[in-house]
């Protein structure tokens, strides 16, 4: 703890002196202010770590400036001091948010308890600030491009209304996040988002998920009542079966719903986003999905556009998870050569942001200098370049949009599963997919796993 900022406000020049003294024999860094004014500028220019502040000064006292401090986006840790102390200012000058009250004359002992307790608990106020940032999801679009300009204006068009929204999007493109801004937008920003992710979901499962159960007097509550007075996304909505789409639709029509197995109805209070990465016209006309349903569901749709629509935000994206994984995850820094950063911009990305997180972790990991060198990006994205993707044949504009995406799903597993051997587990974790929803997916296009082994 030694080496932390002190200041020492006081109007009296010989206990600064003496005050300064003995905390810096203890290896503090101390600097001394005698009135408010003084104090306000050494609290912008010196950032204490902890302040000892007098109550009884001329002009402006410690406890008005106390409760300015407090008042402020960055209030300070603060110990008061006072030769006229008694228990009613004490009381005072906690309730205002000083950490501790010191009585003059001063004794060294309680001094550096005091102080030593003080620091601690800044220390640990600051680690979880620390750990709330790293446990906070990406709330916002990272970009500067027009796209993303201009999909974050309609996001805050949208927030600030009741209306369901439809989010689509490819896989890894952020439609989680363009969910996650749209509630925290809105004035349900401080109830809860509930997020549930139909497609790992077994189908028997999802009306229990959703609308909790009633059975033998034992009452479990679903995602709707998990987010009343919030928002609940329903990612994946299209993998959700005919038979629970029938109950949501009459759920946002009566806005109220059974639980399954209940006979009491229970109000609906929340604000429902759907996200999917498949066109639900097409679903609608080939009957796996109702068309009212549709039309609820659509009433403000917003496209988040795949990231090779956007390759100018991949710098501003690579600096942001850089940052992220050395301050959240405690991954050693790299730096991108221009020639990596260049063929980063260039590259598709089928997988989208996800896969360029992806990316970066791995190559954080496996750490093999302070720069990222050309061979080892090319090593990292299978040696699929910019020059690889361009003479790839060209697609079959004849064919349906569901097949052309079926066909280029399947071409992208069948090479991420080559690179990993066959493993299904490190295959979830590249193209950042649930287990469940992967197998469901590899098996609807007729992937099998063994057949990429490592013999």
């Amino acid at each position: 703890m030694k080496n932390n900022r002190i200041l020492i406000t006081d109007d009296e020049p010989e206990i600064c002196r003496l005050v300064q003294e003995i905390l810096e024999d203890e290896d503090y860094i101390v600097a001394t202010s005698y009135n408010a004014e003084e104090a306000r500028k050494a609290l912008t220019e010196f950032k204490p770590d902890l302040v000892l502040l007098d109550i009884w000064m001329p002009g402006t006292d410690g406890i008005s400036l106390l409760k300015e401090w407090m008042d402020g986006e960055e209030p300070p840790s603060v110990v008061m001091m006072s030769g006229h102390g008694n228990v009613e200012t004490a009381v005072e000058a906690i309730r205002y948010g000083a950490y501790d009250f010191l009585e003059k004359p001063l004794s060294m002992a309680k001094l550096m308890v005091t102080v030593q307790r003080a620091l601690q608990n800044v220390q640990l106020r600051n680690e979880n600030v620390q750990l709330r940032q790293q446990l906070q999801p990406l709330n916002e679009l990272i970009g500067d491009s027009h796209s993303m300009q201009q999909l974050r204006e309609q996001i805050k068009l949208v927030a600030n209304t009741e209306s369901w929204v439809l989010v689509t999007g490819e896989p890894g493109s952020g439609k989680e996040v363009a969910a996650r801004m749209i509630h925290k937008l809105s004035p349900r920003a401080e109830a809860e988002l509930v997020t549930i992710n139909l497609a790992a979901i077994p189908a028997e499962n999802i009306a229990v998920q959703m609308f909790g159960s009633e059975k033998d007097g034992l009452v479990t509550a679903g995602s709707f009542e998990q987010a009343k007075g919030g928002t609940l996304l329903l990612d994946e909505i299209a993998d959700m079966d005919l038979e629970t789409q029938a109950k949501l639709i009459g759920a946002l029509r009566e806005n109220r719903f059974l639980r399954v197995g209940g006979s009491s109805p229970v109000e609906l209070d929340v604000r429902v986003i759907a996200a999917t990465t498949h066109n639900l016209e097409e679903e609608v006309t080939a009957g796996r999905f109702r068309e009212d349903l549709y039309y609820r569901l659509n009433v403000v749709p917003i496209q988040v556009p795949p990231l090779r629509e956007h390759p100018e935000d991949v710098s501003m994206l690579i600096e942001y998870y850089l940052d992220y994984m050395v301050r959240a995850e405690h991954l050693p820094s790299r730096q991108f050569s221009t020639t990596s950063l260049n063929l980063l911009r260039q590259y598709s990305w089928p997988g989208n942001v996800r896969e360029l997180k992806n990316l970066i972790q791995r190559l954080l990991i496996l750490n093999r200098g302070e720069e990222v060198t050309i061979e080892e990006m090319q090593s990292a994205l299978g040696n699929r370049t910019a020059a690889d993707i361009s003479s790839e044949p060209a697609p079959d504009y004849n064919q349906s949009l569901r097949d052309a995406r079926d066909q280029f799903e399947r071409s992208y597993l069948l090479h991420h599963l080559k690179q990993v051997g066959g493993n299904v587990s490190e295959l979830a974790q590249i193209v950042g997919m649930e287990r469940t929803h992967l197998y469901r997916k590899l098996k609807a296009l007729d992937i099998n796993p063994k057949n990429s082994r490592k013999h």
